[in-house]
């Protein structure tokens, strides 16, 4: 059969993704590649923390999803020939889901059976399963869980191609993904442009989940790696690390990452198989310079891990491409500049006799295939021959957000052409139009202060419009003096950033700027100010689930154990159901030595289960032992229920 596009439905066991927060995220969420130190030489040249990011702002957080599950639609695009069926998902980010080889009916991916949300990503929720795509800032994606631009265009023998694409707000930058069947391959044409006038951190990691197969191993041409322990980030020889070969990563024992060096003479690729040499092929040109390999290990923690993100598919493992050789940091990209590569994945199988073969004979016979067939010169060729593709406009069947076109808009008033002309980014959405208004006409409408901020953004442009304002055209405008605000607290100005807070609640008084005092406050230290103001907001916004687990948040952050009680006890019987809520209450009750009451909740129901526990959080396990002790005077082993302990940070 001829490849087809097709835009479909498919039904999936998934979870509530919830609302988005109300506020923005000021505080952040922790990212264990932001909280690292280096030992490194002199010649490795890895940007060590360039590009950190305090926090996913101006994206809201995506944190009031639940882990009840349910059968749902959602939509899906299929690609399919005689040698592949590919199925992605547009709503999510794009995600590859699936990767079928037809000829022994077999998925190259791991795939989830459930579509269940953890809190791993930017912005808080995030599923496992599949290929993301991740762009723009150090860890997951901002839009793991969002729709992108999708639609279809025909390359030049008129096979169909699938394009994605949005615009990234953080970086300012647009990115788009053009995907085709070729024989036993898919090929992913990826493109970012900085159009933009400054030099901008820029990140990229093609996350590939794939099976942890019985006796399965990876294939990567590499004799060293990059990795990290106990905080410190440093270089080992592979495959053997501390007696371990860690390309068999059942061997593996904790969870870790290894970034494994490629040299520039040497084809980029990486390959998982099992035990029959059967599996996945990773190919790209050479933009994307790196390989990772991440085991959630095989410590009872790690396995717990597994099983949370899951229902019944078993383990995986993440095999990526990047174009840092690590993901501790971002890679420079020059103003007007277009990045462009192309990937490849398709099925690989080893001949019976290379079985038992070592890594090092294994890796050369590899590479040899890959050489011997010019799989990389075809891939140059073919991402040389679609530069006119790639700038040429699709037909759109889901709409993305609105940001793009609001960028337009604000490039047009001050007089610039539009972000890649190509790429259609429709109209501003309705939460845009009042940023629409004022890009063109000056004016800031004010919302009621019980509503909830229709959108937040980050554009100088706006925010030099509303400095330059504020003493005069925006001076009696709360909505003004709050958005103000935001912008200096993002650029670290915490003095300005509270006194146009202040300043909009001496204008009306308003859920949103007691946030922002308190966020100002609990980066300086002044607990008992931070309890105060949150306090006011969440009297005022006491409907408001993701308003409350922010305000929740903040008093533990700022110790305030008796505040958590006394707020804890007043909520609605709904709210006092939020485990991250229920969870910040236990530790208060705790902290006031109150021991056996804290330990009967957290033990109630088989044992406290929290939806939106952080990878590298290992409050549960830490707690019980804590209790444990207190009421017993040993600390006892830790429940399998509480033990997500599957890293030495």
């Amino acid at each position: 059969m001829d490849a087809q596009l097709r835009f479909e439905e498919m039904e999936l066991l998934q979870a509530e993704l919830g609302e988005e927060a109300c506020v923005p995220d000021l505080l952040g969420e922790q990212i264990i590649q932001n909280d690292l130190q280096f030992r490194l030489d002199e010649e490795d040249e890895v940007y060590e923390g360039y590009g950190r990011c305090q926090n996913a702002y101006p994206y809201r957080r995506l944190n009031c999803y639940s882990r009840q599950l349910k059968q749902g639609i959602v939509k899906a695009v299929v690609l399919e020939n005689d040698f592949l069926k590919a199925v992605f998902l547009p709503e999510f980010g794009g995600r590859l889901w699936s990767l079928w080889d037809k000829e022994k009916d077999r998925n190259l991916l791991f795939t989830n059976d459930v579509l269940r949300f953890s809190n791993l990503a930017t912005r808080n929720a995030w599923f496992s399963g599949g290929v993301e795509w991740n762009l723009g800032i150090i860890g997951h994606t901002p839009f793991t869980a969002s729709p992108l631009f999708t639609g279809s265009l025909e390359d030049e023998h008129g096979m169909p191609v699938l394009r994605m694409y949005e615009y990234e707000r953080i970086r300012q930058v647009t990115w788009q993904m053009d995907f085709w069947l070729e024989g036993r391959f898919l090929n992913a044409r990826m493109r970012i442009v900085n159009f933009g006038e400054a030099v901008v951190p820029m990140y990229w990691w093609s996350n590939i989940a794939v099976a942890e197969h019985e006796n399965g191993r990876i294939i990567v041409p590499a004799e060293k790696a990059y990795t990290f322990g106990e905080g410190v980030v440093y270089k080992v020889d592979v495959p053997m690390v501390n007696g371990v070969d860690i390309t068999k990563y059942q061997n593996i024992e904790k969870s870790v990452d290894y970034f494994f060096e490629i040299s520039k003479n040497e084809p980029k690729y990486i390959a998982n198989v099992d035990a029959e040499g059967y599996g996945l092929l990773h190919l790209s040109t050479d933009r994307l310079q790196s390989r990772k390999l991440f085991s959630w290990g095989h410590t009872s923690g790690g396995d717990h891990w597994q099983e949370f993100l899951t229902q019944n598919a078993g383990k995986y493992i993440e095999i990526q491409a990047g174009i840092g050789k690590t993901q501790y940091g971002c890679v420079p990209m020059a103003p007007h500049t277009a990045w462009e590569w192309l990937e490849r994945y398709g099925a690989i199988q080893l001949k019976e006799e290379d079985l038992g073969d070592s890594f090092e004979t294994l890796k050369e016979k590899v590479t040899g295939f890959v050489r011997k067939n010019n799989l990389c010169g075809e891939m140059d060729a073919a991402l040389a021959a679609t530069k006119e593709m790639a700038k040429r406009e699709a037909r759109i069947w889901q709409p993305g957000s609105g940001y793009g076109a609001l960028k337009n808009k604000i490039r047009k008033a001050g007089g610039k052409t539009p972000v890649s002309c190509h790429l259609d980014f429709g109209e501003c959405t309705e939460e845009l139009k009042l940023w629409e208004r004022f890009v063109e006409t000056g004016e800031l409408a004010e919302p009621d202060v019980t509503s909830i901020p229709s959108a937040f953004v980050s554009d100088d442009f706006i925010y030099k419009q509303l400095r330059a304002g504020i003493a005069d055209r925006y001076k009696d405008n709360w909505y003004a003096h709050y958005q103000l605000g935001i912008f200096y607290f993002q650029k670290g100005e915490y003095g300005w950033a509270r006194e146009e807070f202040q300043q909009s609640l001496a204008l009306a008084d308003n859920a949103w700027a007691r946030h922002g005092v308190a966020a100002v406050c609990t980066i300086n230290g002044e607990k008992e100010e931070a309890a105060r103001s949150i306090l006011h907001g969440m009297e005022m916004q006491k409907g408001s689930l993701s308003y409350q687990k922010e305000g929740f948040h903040i008093l533990h952050v700022n110790g305030m154990s008796d505040a958590v009680v006394k707020e804890y006890e007043r909520l609605t019987p709904a709210f006092k159901e939020d485990k991250r809520i229920l969870l910040y209450y236990v530790q208060a009750q705790a902290a006031q030595g109150e021991y056996r009451k804290a330990y009967d909740l957290l033990c109630a129901d088989g044992g406290l289960v929290v939806p939106d526990l952080r990878e590298g959080e290992a409050v549960l396990g830490e707690l019980w032992m804590e209790l444990h002790e207190k009421l017993y005077g040993a600390p006892g082993d830790i429940p399998a229920v509480f033990d997500y302990k599957a890293i030495d940070l």
